[in-house]
Parts: structure tokens; C-alpha cells; sequence
């Protein structure tokens, strides 16, 4: 892989709006599992096996890099092998790392087997300021000597010794950079006030896969107990809870009914409960939920995002398109970014009313929304606004569709399996069958 890994920015997503989604649809695996865990296989000398890994633009972009560093990597159908066994650079590339955040996560395992890392401020969705200051605290606790050289950080340390960290926020990212670098550090580290997310259960079930010594994530105290070495390993991503919670309330949304297999109904329980007060029908059965709207949704009013287990603001502009229809006077409060609004005006121009004051948005629901042409700002933005054109009256385009193909593994393909009337529109098909 060379060269830009990003998806066409050019590609346009065209619905068909007013028709009820029906039918069963199993949940691909997580990409916020999946990322951290690809970075995590550096720690093994050899082939890593890891499944039910999603065909994603920031799944392609972490490829890349891991090949850039001198690893051999091959995504075959849901299956990711990757082989480090020839990692020839601790650099991580500067125009793959602009592309995606998520290579902050090369850190750890570089620094703790390699001794350094070079890096640049990583890339991403524009959805408010998010520092990662709390990775550099969390490598500095264990012996790490940073140096910053214009936009180039530099870590280094010969030795990383275990130690208690206390994060001021509970990072994501953070948790699970330390969790990667205390892994092969000397001694024992106590992560406090770690982030509890599912992704982050993953990713210490993958670690002890390995061989590591992890304990107490999904609470908010991380043990981890340095070991010598770790072990390949073939590991199963857990499904992915966003796409998941996407597609339930696309189906309340559109006044259908969707059967979701191959899902870990237990991750979305903040989800259920406002679906629930929305007047939405769930059952649940082990990893089988069904998920019904066939009235017009209720009302709910108030929503507050927050980290894990409260509700995530990865599901906040999702909820919004349904609330935007609903009967009723409803309120969402947004805690963990604070530029996760920018898909508000967008659903006002399909007919939605709504106000935004500071990090709360006020939600005047509506009868009915109206296909328009809308732009995908940031990957969970999009997601909503294929949403309101699956739930609008006539014909909806929503444009840079490559910031919805980060998170979503085809989204038009995973739609149109239960019924949805859309497709995509690629300025470089057009103009094949043009030229034919």
C-alpha cells in the first residue's frame, strides 16, 4: 500500500426516502476493537490471526502503516493476518497518521518493543479538540523521554517500569496505549479511572490471548503485570455496538422492523432504554435483538452523552434524526465533544427543527422530513443523515460519503439487504460508463 489510503471524496450515497426497513442482518465486527488491536499485534515476533475485522477505510489506513513499518499484513475476507516479525521502523509515517486518529494507538507497542517512537498530531474526524496529552502523561509515568521537534514528537525510553497512573479523564485511547506499553514493562501497573468501554475488555482479552497479564478491564481499575514476552495468536473482534445501534434506530426511524444477529445487545443498554422511552419495541435474546417502530415515536426529554456505560456520543446524532420526528419536545446534551453538532443544520435542511445552544440541542419533532442534498461531515454525522433519507419523503444525496466509509463496511450494501432503495455514486464508475 502506498500512497493516500482515504476513500474517494467525490462519492455521493443516493436514497430513495419513506421505506420501512425489514428483514434480518448480522453485525460486523468493531472497528474501535479492532484498531487498537491491529497496533497490539507488534508486541508478538510473528503472524497474528485476527477475525470478523470489517473492510474499512481506517482498517485499510492502520494496514498501511503496520506495512509501512515493515510488517507483512493481508485482509482476507473478515480475517486480518499481520507479521511482524520484520518491523524495520519505529517512525510513524506523517501523511498516513493525518488520515486517521487512530494510529496514536502504535505508540505504546513501539515504544515498549522497539525502545522509540516518532509520531505527528494524528488526523481524523473534525468533531472538537481531542488532546492526547493523556497518552504522553501515561508513557512519561513509565519511563518514557519525550521530545517535540515542530509537529514531530519523539518517545524514547531503554526501560519502562510499572507504576500507578491515575488518568484525569477516562481516555479510551489512553487506557489502551498504557494497557499496550505496561504489557512488556517491568513490574505492575494500576491504570485509575480507566475507561470501561467494551473495546477495551477486547482488547485485554486479546493482550492475555498473547500471553499478557491483565486484569479489571470493563471497571475503572486496570492491573497489568509485566510479562517477558508475548506470543501470536488468532483472535475474534467483538461486533461492532455503533453499527449495531445505527441500524436499530434507523429501523424506528423508518417505522420498520429489524432483527439484528451476531450482536451484543448488553453493549447498548443506555441505547434500549432511550428506544424504550421513545416507544420503540425491543426483545432480546443472547445475541439476537429485534427492534420495531410502527407508530410514531415519543418524545424523550432529556439525553446526556457520557463515557461507557452511559449513552455514547458515537450514538448522539443517530438518536437526534429520530427525535427530530418524533411527537413532541425532546433535549440532548453533548459532554464529550464539543463540535458534535455540525449534522444540525444539515437535518434542519431536510425539513427538521432544531436549535443548538452551547452543547445542548433543542428537538422540535416534525411530522415528516424531506429528501434533500446534505454533506457528511464526520463518519457518526453521516451515518445520521443516511438515516434521515432512509426516514424522508423522496430523494436524499449525501455527499463525502468517504468520512461514513471509515466507520461503516459498505453502508449502501448493508441497507440494501433490508430493503433500502439507495446506492452510490462514484464519480469514476460514471465516467467508465461513460467512456463505454
Amino acid at each position: 500500500m502506498s500512497g493516500k489510503l482515504g476513500g474517494d471524496t467525490l462519492d455521493k450515497l443516493v436514497i430513495e426516502g419513506g421505506n420501512p426497513l425489514s428483514g434480518t442482518i448480522p453485525i460486523h465486527g468493531a472497528k474501535n476493537a479492532a484498531l487498537p488491536i491491529l497496533a497490539a499485534s507488534l508486541l508478538a515476533n510473528g503472524e497474528v490471526q485476527i477475525h470478523n475485522v470489517p473492510h474499512l477505510l481506517d482498517i485499510k489506513v492502520m494496514l498501511g502503516i503496520l506495512e509501512r513499518l515493515g510488517c507483512s499484513t493481508c485482509h482476507e475476507q473478515d480475517t486480518v493476518f499481520v507479521d511482524s516479525s520484520n518491523l524495520l521502523s519505529t517512525d510513524i509515517p506523517e501523511d498516513l497518521m493525518k488520515q486517521m486518529r487512530s494510529s496514536i494507538f502504535l505508540m505504546g507497542p513501539l515504544l515498549v518493543r522497539c525502545g522509540e517512537v516518532s509520531f505527528y498530531q494524528p488526523g481524523g474526524c473534525a468533531i472538537g479538540e481531542r488532546k492526547f496529552d493523556l497518552h504522553l502523561e501515561g508513557l512519561k509515568a513509565l519511563g518514557a523521554d519525550i521530545e517535540e521537534s515542530y509537529e514531530k514528537m519523539t518517545c524514547q525510553a531503554r526501560k519502562l517500569i510499572g507504576t500507578d497512573i491515575h488518568l484525569d479523564f477516562p481516555s479510551v485511547g489512553a487506557t489502551e496505549n498504557i494497557m499496550m506499553a505496561a504489557v512488556l514493562a517491568e513490574g505492575r501497573t494500576t491504570i485509575i479511572n480507566a475507561a470501561r468501554e467494551p473495546e477495551i475488555q477486547d482488547l485485554q482479552n486479546f493482550l492475555n490471548a498473547m500471553g499478557a497479564s491483565i486484569i479489571g478491564a470493563g471497571t475503572d481499575t486496570i492491573t497489568i503485570t509485566g510479562v517477558d514476552r508475548l506470543y501470536p495468536c488468532s483472535y475474534e473482534i467483538i461486533p461492532d455496538r455503533i453499527v449495531a445501534g445505527t441500524i436499530m434506530i434507523a429501523a424506528a426511524a423508518t417505522r420498520g422492523s429489524v432483527t439484528l444477529s451476531r450482536c451484543c445487545p448488553s453493549h447498548l443498554s443506555s441505547l434500549i432504554h432511550v428506544l424504550r422511552r421513545a416507544g420503540v419495541q425491543i426483545s432480546v435474546s443472547n445475541d439476537i435483538m429485534n427492534v420495531s417502530c410502527m407508530v410514531r415515536p415519543k418524545a424523550v426529554d432529556r439525553i446526556v452523552t457520557s463515557p461507557y456505560p452511559f449513552f455514547p456520543t458515537d450514538l448522539q446524532s443517530q438518536v437526534m434524526v429520530l427525535l427530530s420526528l418524533a411527537d413532541g419536545f425532546s433535549v440532548m446534551k453533548e459532554t464529550v465533544f464539543e463540535s458534535r453538532f455540525k449534522h444540525v443544520d444539515e437535518l434542519n435542511v431536510m425539513g427538521a427543527d432544531i436549535s443548538v445552544d452551547m452543547n445542548a440541542a433543542f428537538i422540535r419533532g416534525v411530522p415528516r422530513l424531506y429528501g434533500a442534498t446534505v454533506e457528511a461531515t464526520d463518519l457518526r454525522a453521516g451515518a445520521a443523515l443516511v438515516i434521515a433519507g432512509l426516514a424522508a419523503k423522496g430523494r436524499t444525496t449525501v455527499e463525502q460519503v468517504h468520512h461514513i466509509d471509515r466507520g461503516y463496511d459498505r453502508i449502501e450494501s448493508l441497507f440494501q439487504h433490508l430493503g433500502a432503495r439507495m446506492h452510490r455514486q462514484s464519480p469514476v464508475a460514471e465516467q467508465l460508463d461513460f467512456a463505454n
